[in-house]
């Protein structure tokens, strides 16, 4: 069967001062990246500016956007290319809980007698509401990739199998794929991403990581990366494997 191989990579948004003070920013509020942010966005850059990509998606998000753009602006292989900026990539609503303190989102959950992150403050995204973007995320991602780089498929390769072994460089696992899409979002969203990879779609853990580091939360300019097989059936384009080749790479902006 004939199968086209896709690299993903997500990259988590940088730094805002509302990160720094420790304050839920959400939907409602659209900060931009501190001095610090801009900082790790383009050391973010910096280290993928070598790494091939084909398509660029980002969250509508200032934020997200901004990171994008600082890692475009030190890649080649971005200048031909359009930044689509999709609100289905924005970070989880936190209701009534935005621009209030973490750890008093955190005492709610506790009064309410629930799990954090799980709780959903009133008005808030549930878990599952933010999942169903993820879905639509990826539908939309894969129908564009497919239709336009179908033509590059070659035999299906294991899903359990990376493109090239992870070895501590910027272009694991995507070297030599000529199919790559960056994609700039927010750490609650990336939470539900990455486990919807693992649990729905059968994605591998990366090599040496445990459960507790898979679904933990992203630092700010935090990079994870997948392969993808990506097969075509009843004229769609489906994920018919998945393979995370490393995640959460970059804390404190060292790659």
């Amino acid at each position: 069967m004939k199968a086209l191989r896709v690299g993903l990579t997500l990259v988590r948004h940088g730094e805002t001062e509302y990160n720094k003070a420790g304050l839920l920013q959400g939907q409602a509020i659209d900060s931009s990246l501190s001095e610090t942010g801009l900082q790790q966005a383009a050391a973010a850059g910096l280290y993928l500016r070598d790494v091939r990509f084909s398509n660029v998606f980002s969250s509508n998000m200032l934020r997200a956007r901004q990171t994008a753009e600082k890692i475009m602006q030190q890649n080649s292989s971005c200048l031909g290319l359009q930044m689509v900026c999709d609100p289905l990539l924005k970070e989880k609503s936190f209701g009534i809980a935005e621009g209030g303190r973490v750890q008093d989102l955190k005492e709610m959950a506790r009064a309410a007698g629930e799990a954090f992150p799980g709780f959903t403050p009133p008005g808030g995204e549930t878990p599952e509401q933010v999942k169903e973007r993820v879905q639509k995320f990826m539908e939309k991602m894969l129908q564009q990739i497919g239709t336009e780089h179908w033509h590059v498929r070659g035999p299906h390769v294991s899903p359990s199998t990376p493109a090239s072994p992870a070895e501590g460089g910027a272009d694991d696992g995507v070297r030599g794929l000529p199919v790559h899409a960056l994609v700039v979002t927010h750490g609650a969203f990336m939470c539900v991403a990455v486990r919807y990879f693992v649990e729905e779609l059968s994605c591998s853990f990366a090599p040496g990581c445990d459960r507790k580091h898979m679904f933990s939360l992203s630092p700010n300019a935090g990079i994870c990366r997948f392969t993808l097989s990506v097969a075509q059936e009843g004229g769609r384009f489906i994920v018919s494997g998945m393979h995370c080749v490393f995640i959460h790479r970059g804390r404190g902006g060292a790659y």
